[in-house]
């Protein structure tokens, strides 16, 4: 079995995953991963990510060009900037998760960190979070303005839409992608109670252990 083959059964297996828990519905969210010949493999536009089949995924060359499998998702853009912007980028996920889209939406927040840290994991696997001001889904501006942050952050949270996640292999995409979901659960109930987040010497001392 080829290493794309595998890939390819990996990006399904992740999406059914992500479907079964409740993390996606309907044709919503996407994911992509690095191909073993520098171009990327994709999910398909319109397609739910509890059915994927790994011979129909969009194969886009280095290029960015289409070259094989069905129509790639319209969203292609958020994660090519991704890649373009953080070389180690081997993977990209983007959900529309409830309670991440959810706090995308409250009035106030903070948009250059939308999340306290409220555990050391949301830390170790997302750090800061910023807020993507909101465009159409597959607007040219809403890669633009990913694009500013992406060399910065790993993860940002889109207005009014979701999370755009990379990260060093699919399973590091997937897992943050997973964390920043909960600790938005967690944010969402706990609003109205005093809470302890971690200190900023704490959150220090998890970003020098643990180096994203």
């Amino acid at each position: 079995m080829s290493s794309e083959t595998k890939l390819r059964e990996q990006i399904c297996r992740c999406g059914a995953s992500l479907f079964q828990r409740g993390l996606t519905f309907g044709s919503a969210g996407n994911i992509s991963c690095q191909s073993p010949d520098g171009g990327w493999l994709m999910t398909p536009t319109n397609a739910s990510l509890g059915e994927l089949d790994p011979a129909r995924l969009s194969k886009i060359d280095a290029q960015g060009r289409h070259i094989s499998g069905d129509k790639p998702t319209k969203e292609a853009h958020l994660h090519r900037v991704m890649y373009a912007s953080r070389p180690k980028c081997e993977a990209v996920v983007h959900l529309h998760s409830t309670h991440s889209v959810a706090v995308s939406c409250l009035h106030g927040i903070d948009a250059h960190d939308c999340l306290p840290p409220l555990t050391a994991y949301y830390v170790m696997r997302i750090g800061k979070l910023p807020l993507v001001p909101y465009y159409p889904p597959g607007d040219e501006a809403l890669a633009l303005a990913v694009e500013k942050l992406a060399s910065h952050h790993h993860a940002v949270l889109l207005a009014n839409h979701g999370p755009v996640v990379s990260g060093s292999s699919l399973e590091a995409a997937l897992y943050a992608t997973e964390e920043l979901e909960e600790t938005a659960k967690l944010f969402l109930l706990l609003r109205g109670s005093p809470t302890s987040p971690l200190t900023p010497a704490q959150v220090d001392d998890l970003k020098k252990r643990f180096p994203q």
